[in-house]
């Protein structure tokens, strides 16, 4: 029953999130690499994710809508080739922002010097005769061939792998159309989370594709006692009851809350926490091996933990400004 209530959440998350983007598709289990089959298929990029950068949805899908047909059906080849060749949506990501910037999502047969087509590549320099990167196809898998060879590219923010490939004498310009990339994948790719870190829920996004899951556990044992090394089912410590939630999306964290503050995942500013994110407190917030606590950050300024003896798992409200507040929270499963 408890994975059957789980599966609804999880498909109730997803059409929230696609119906408060202003996208008119239903992202299914089957079109989404963030949530085919469970949480784990597609990993989260805690540095360049979840998505709402560049100005936001609203920018994106402004920008977006002023895209002649013309445009579209490149942004569309774009993503259908990015597809046959099981690219990960943040390649299609680097490829309609580099597109965008160099020509307008056009493949022209003019340019600075010698530059020609949609991503402006230049035959003098190796890209391909005149021919063939004016040829859509050919243009968009040679770029591809070339951000594959981007050493650590998914890593890195998309404008900055674009970049990388064009060499472009101003290089910030890519960063540019990154929420406007953003919404062509949810809208032509059925891809509402390029970078793999959870749909929305609500008006919160969810940290990683483990959240969901973590947190469900997590508020199921709401009530129940602590106890100092409680590792459950009906007693828990602070670091005890995360390692068993995070256990249910099959992610692993070690035991102990100063490990797991240094070990449990990738980091990412405190302020920036996400549903899901671990927070974490210390005597000594310059020394990670002095952290005593940890909690997992619900959104809404509120957290759900296993306090001290005396107490039970709960959820409370967080003091941003509190002198032994953590300045980076952790992000399991990244």
């Amino acid at each position: 029953m408890r994975l059957m209530l789980l599966i609804g959440a999880l498909v109730a998350i997803v059409v929230i999130a696609v119906a408060t983007s202003g996208v008119t598709q239903v992202v299914s289990n089957s079109t989404n690499p963030a949530v085919t089959g469970n949480f784990q298929l597609m990993g989260c990029n805690a540095a360049i994710g979840p998505w709402d950068a560049g100005g936001g949805a609203a920018k994106g899908q402004a920008d977006a809508a002023r895209l002649n047909d013309e445009q579209r059906n490149i942004v569309a080849r774009i993503i259908s080739i990015g597809q046959e060749r099981k690219l990960p949506p943040l390649a299609w990501q680097v490829a309609i922002q580099a597109g965008m910037t160099e020509s307008g999502l056009r493949p022209l047969n003019y340019g600075d010097r010698d530059s020609l087509g949609i991503f402006q590549m230049r035959p003098s320099m190796g890209w391909g005769t005149p021919a063939q990167v004016t040829d859509p196809t050919y243009a968009i898998n040679k770029f591809y061939d070339v951000l594959l060879k981007v050493p650590d590219w998914e890593n890195r923010r998309p404008g900055d792998s674009a970049q990388a490939v064009e060499r472009s004498a101003f290089p910030d310009r890519y960063h540019n159309w990154e929420s406007m990339a953003a919404f062509l994948l949810s809208e032509l790719g059925q891809i509402s989370d390029p970078a793999g870190c959870g749909s929305g829920a609500g008006q919160f996004l969810l940290g990683s594709n483990a959240a969901a899951s973590a947190i469900e556990f997590t508020k199921q044992q709401l009530g129940e006692p602590y106890l100092w090394g409680g590792n459950g089912p009906d007693a828990w410590d602070c670091s005890g009851i995360l390692v068993k939630a995070f256990a249910t999306a099959g992610v692993k964290i070690p035991r102990v809350a100063n490990d797991q503050y240094e070990k449990g995942g990738a980091h990412l500013p405190v302020r920036d926490a996400q549903a899901g994110d671990l927070i974490f407190w210390a005597t000594d917030t310059s020394n990670p091996r002095t952290v005593h606590h940890v909690g997992m950050y619900l959104g809404n300024n509120e957290y759900i933990h296993a306090p001290q003896t005396g107490d039970v798992v709960k959820i409370s409200k967080i003091n941003w400004d509190y002198y032994e507040l953590m300045p980076l929270a952790v992000r399991p499963g990244v």
